[in-house]
């Protein structure tokens, strides 16, 4: 009889601990709240540092453009020096200009005022000023560096949106992961909370009846032993529930960029297994991926790039051949007094040619751009093929999964009913204790591969679109 008191006293205490432990986890129902997928990703969106660092990916794209359009802005200079000496004015130059670039080549403009008693014969005394244009006609005529520069800042600018876009989508990948790994956690912590609670009402149920003389002592120790191995499930479980929310505490943040770990009062949306796959097929979603997937998109702005780097370094293949002329004028105007006799009588013009002998540097340049081309080509196909068969990989996982769902819930559902029917021959003493908790433990079973399954289903439908390249 002592034994029996005994065992009582720790099913007393165990259900004081299962109770308690319920009420300062989950609080009272009216009070919990719901994190819903969609809120918690449009958080992760909006105020993760990751998300956030890819924005400022982007910016600092922009900032490049803003500098390479620099190259065409128009500047202003002006130089002046003046030398007396021993009371002699020996000479003074003033002389502003303004140089505006062009698609090819250059405009100059200025004015020069200049004098004293010893200026060199070359520089002309008194108030002129001039108008001239400078254009390669070899070298640099079809593309330069400062072009070269645009067009790559351009391109960098959308390939810069483009890893914006493989970022948040391997962001979101991982916070999905994450979401429903809580989900299930919680949902199996759910499952063995029920059973340890229904194994607690079995023992009272069964300590009464013993004492009534209804029931063997050992029926005592086999529903004890039973409560002992759900409440070892409950503490795994909660386990895996307290790391589970702690991992989806890694993509929680407030918009002034501090951190902070979900509430206790928080559960997550209805973990029910969504039978649709998909709309497309795999060949399909492959058709789009290589047309649209962030991924692949950035190899094609860097063969753009590589393209535009092989086209300037052709041109250094070429002789470097500049022609210079300038309209010159009295006073400050340029264009004052314009005909052919001035023109013919008020110039200067003057021609840069340059060739290294051998062209080794270009030639190596040129050859260097050429295998950046083919390198990156190659690791173009690579990475279009291994997009290829994860979409394949992951599409034939969730039919999979899908199938083997059902196959699952039959079961669980096979299950209980076996045992209702085992709890009803148990009441009416037509069965054994240990056959009732040999249904349960299949039940348990059942339900916990079922819930894995749709972990996993959730996870291949995530990891589907993540190769796609469709969370963002």
């Amino acid at each position: 009889m002592s034994n029996v008191q005994s065992i009582g006293r720790k099913c007393s205490v165990v259900f004081t601990i299962y109770v308690s432990t319920i009420l300062f986890s989950y609080a009272q129902d009216q009070q919990m709240q719901v994190l819903t997928e969609r809120d918690f990703i449009s958080q992760v969106k909006q105020y993760h540092p990751v998300a956030k660092q890819a924005n400022i990916a982007v910016e600092k794209a922009d900032a490049a453009l803003l500098s390479a359009k620099g190259n065409f802005d128009p500047a202003i200079a002006f130089e002046a020096s003046r030398k007396t000496f021993d009371g002699k004015n020996y000479y003074f130059y003033n002389n502003p200009e303004l140089n505006v670039p062009l698609p090819v080549g250059n405009i100059k403009t200025g004015i020069e005022n200049n004098g004293g008693d010893y200026i060199t014969s070359e520089i002309t005394k008194g108030k002129t000023s001039y108008l001239g244009l400078e254009i390669p006609l070899a070298n640099g005529l079809l593309l330069d560096k400062r072009r070269a520069a645009l067009q790559q800042a351009k391109l960098f600018r959308s390939q810069s949106e483009q890893e914006r876009l493989v970022i948040l989508n391997d962001l979101f990948f991982n916070s999905y992961l994450a979401y429903w790994n809580w989900a299930a956690s919680y949902q199996q912590y759910i499952a063995y909370s029920k059973f340890t609670e229904i194994a607690i009402n079995r023992l009272r149920l069964i300590r009464i009846a013993f004492t009534q003389g209804d029931r063997a002592l050992v029926d005592t120790v086999e529903a004890y032993t039973q409560l002992q191995t759900y409440q070892l499930m409950q503490s795994e479980a909660l386990l895996k529930l307290t790391n589970a929310k702690l991992e989806l505490g890694n993509y929680l943040w407030f918009e002034n960029n501090s951190s902070y770990q979900l509430p206790e009062n928080f559960l997550p949306e209805n973990f029910n297994f969504a039978p649709a796959v998909t709309n497309q097929n795999a060949e399909e979603l492959i058709a789009q991926s290589i047309l649209q997937h962030p991924v692949l998109r950035v190899y094609d702005f860097k063969l753009s790039s590589l393209e535009v780097e092989r086209k300037l370094k052709r041109q250094g293949l070429l002789p470097y051949l500049s022609v210079k002329a300038n309209l010159l004028n009295k006073d400050y105007y340029a264009l004052k007094n314009l005909s052919t006799n001035f023109i013919q009588n008020n110039y200067r013009w003057g021609i840069d040619f340059k060739v290294p002998l051998f062209l080794r540097q270009a030639r190596g340049d040129y050859k260097n751009a050429q295998l950046k081309i083919k390198e990156t080509n190659l690791e173009f196909n690579n990475k279009r093929r291994q997009t290829e068969n994860k979409i394949r990989s992951y599409y034939n996982e969730l039919i999979a999964l899908a199938s083997q769902l059902q196959t699952a819930q039959s079961m669980f559902n096979n299950y209980q009913s076996l045992l209702r029917s085992e709890e009803l021959k148990f009441s009416q003493g037509e069965s054994s204790l240990f056959l009732v908790n040999t249904r349960e433990i299949k039940v348990i079973e059942s339900e916990q591969k079922r819930l894995e399954l749709v972990s996993k289903w959730y996870k291949a439908k995530y990891a589907l679109e993540w190769a796609a390249g469709k969370l963002f």
